[in-house]
């Protein structure tokens, strides 16, 4: 057999089981998609959010190795939720008073731990931005509506990466990641209980915010304030690492 023919047949095979892959697992696309509308504005479509899914997942069918340890159904999953993060930042639906009152939150509740050296309750993030309680509640809607606010932003796929890091030229960036993932894993787990609980629910076992507030005794619109006060938390803690100034 000529090189030619053999490298021939190897690509075709590869493409089949590409292909089935993309067939077999088609179904996790919208499973994910509609996960993640559930906390989008109601402008956002579920087409955009799959087809933009589908991309994910076919480039996932042509990458994926089997020795890196992880599963398909795994390594796609986080193929496709960044492939739909991206999609949704393209966008340019959330009005900016949103990203400045959010950048706000995050802001007073580093200075209120910062001055406690604890976490920061509602009624102390309120009073630090001279608002109501009512006011706070409704800024962290309003994060939360625009999805800004999520493990995503602080970690990409948000779970560890599966694939090795493409080769780099700086020795230091390694480093750098394993060292940012190690304070995320830190800062997670010194969240309050129930926004920790919150994140597990919401990440882990993929539940909706409805089924969360059904779980922790609360409403819909409670859950999706706590998702977000953890994200907001979790961005005030981690700050050092931003370059953003802001």
């Amino acid at each position: 057999m000529t090189l030619a023919k053999g490298l021939g047949i190897y690509n075709q095979t590869g493409a089949r089981q590409a292909a089935a892959l993309v067939e077999n697992h088609a179904p996790l696309v919208k499973k994910i998609a509609l996960h993640m509308l559930a906390r989008l504005p109601a402008s956002v479509q579920l087409d955009d959010l799959m087809q933009a899914g589908l991309i994910g997942l076919l480039e996932a069918a042509q990458k994926y190795q089997s020795t890196k340890g992880a599963s398909f159904e795994t390594y796609a999953g986080i193929r496709i939720r960044g492939a739909i993060v991206d999609e949704i930042r393209k966008g340019d639906w959330v009005p900016r008073s949103v990203h400045r009152n959010a950048r706000r939150v995050a802001r007073a509740i580093k200075v209120v731990e910062d001055r406690k050296g604890c976490e920061a309750q509602d009624s102390e993030v309120a009073d630090e931005l001279e608002m109501t309680l009512a006011e706070y509640h409704a800024c962290l809607n309003d994060a939360s509506s625009g999805r800004l606010f999520s493990l995503d932003e602080l970690n990409e796929s948000g779970e560890l990466p599966i694939e090795e890091p493409e080769a780099s030229d700086n020795p230091l960036e390694g480093i750098t990641s394993d060292a940012f993932r190690a304070s995320l894993a830190g800062a997670i787990s010194e969240l309050p209980e129930r926004e920790k609980l919150v994140l597990s629910l919401y990440y882990q076992d993929e539940l909706n915010l409805k089924e969360i507030g059904a779980v922790i005794g609360v409403s819909e619109s409670r859950v999706s304030q706590i998702h977000s006060q953890a994200a907001l938390r979790l961005r005030a803690r981690l700050s050092d690492w931003s370059h953003d100034p802001s």
